[in-house]
């Protein structure tokens, strides 16, 4: 059992005793699991639990950034889970690449596909997910597919709001407690505006040569061929005085960009959804 090395309010204590006792009456589970703190935590209790009777399951697509998939290995290798990758072929689905307003729905279908089909040949129970309560306040039509696919969403279940699967996150002593939210690539994309291999990649490497510069949480969202940067407000100051804008602008331009800007409202999640 993971050690707890901080004090927790008693409600978050009653909500980790209650979620630990669920995942361990389920017997076995595999947990879609994207390396993103709310699956990583199902996906650590329920190793905790379960032992070798959990598995962890990423799909793996063109709209996962490879240095997200390359956290997902690390943290699963520190919890010590088994972990399997799956090739997705949403992209090649048109209710996906055209881009329309439940586009998340044919992700987590095809998601789900997998992920229940290697529940049963592999002799797991069922499939759990990383859901939490904040996540039904805001527009995700992946959460009805995930439901018809007869996926459980444990943090739902036990009403784990955001804050509270960081404090417990932390801690456990979980090192990637304070992670940022890093949604898919394809969220970068208004609604309508098709999805390919190659803008995908786009707004990839352009992600990472924003953050190699230092800033850790950032969206590059591509509107037609312009590129509009969204990163925290409290780090404005700290972009104007870190980036070589012309170089930045030169950068963008080779990766097919002709016009880069920033937004000065900063990051905000799901932005595009309005």
């Amino acid at each position: 059992m993971f050690h707890q090395i901080e004090i927790l309010s008693n409600e978050q204590n009653r909500k980790l005793n209650a979620i630990r006792s669920f995942i361990k009456n389920l017997n076995s589970v595999c947990v879609a699991y994207s390396g993103g703190v709310d699956s990583t935590l199902v996906t650590s209790l329920a190793f905790e639990q379960l032992g070798s009777k959990a598995i962890a399951i990423t799909g793996v697509s063109p709209a996962l950034a490879k240095t997200l998939l390359e956290e997902a290995r690390s943290q699963a290798k520190w919890i010590g889970v088994k972990h399997l990758e799956i090739e997705t072929a949403e992209l090649d689905k048109e209710h996906y690449s055209k881009n329309p307003k439940d586009r998340c729905f044919a992700c987590k279908k095809e998601l789900h596909k997998h992920t229940t089909y290697l529940s049963k040949k592999l002799n797991y129970k069922i499939v759990l997910d990383g859901v939490n309560l904040d996540d039904l306040g805001d527009y995700r039509p992946g959460i009805q597919a995930a439901k018809k696919a007869g996926v459980v969403s444990p943090l739902v279940l036990f009403n784990f709001t955001k804050k509270d699967i960081r404090d417990i996150s932390k801690a456990l002593g979980f090192p990637w407690w304070d992670k940022p939210a890093q949604p898919c690539l394809s969220s970068r994309f208004p609604y309508g505006y098709e999805i390919t291999n190659k803008r995908l990649k786009m707004v990839e490497k352009a992600e990472e040569y924003l953050k190699k510069g230092g800033i850790s949480e950032v969206r590059v969202r591509c509107q037609g061929s312009t590129a509009r940067i969204e990163i925290p407000q409290n780090q404005l100051q700290y972009f104007f005085k870190k980036y070589d804008f012309n170089e930045l602008v030169n950068y963008f331009s080779n990766l097919g960009f002709k016009c880069t800007s920033l937004d000065l409202e900063g990051l905000i999640s799901g932005k595009l959804n309005r």
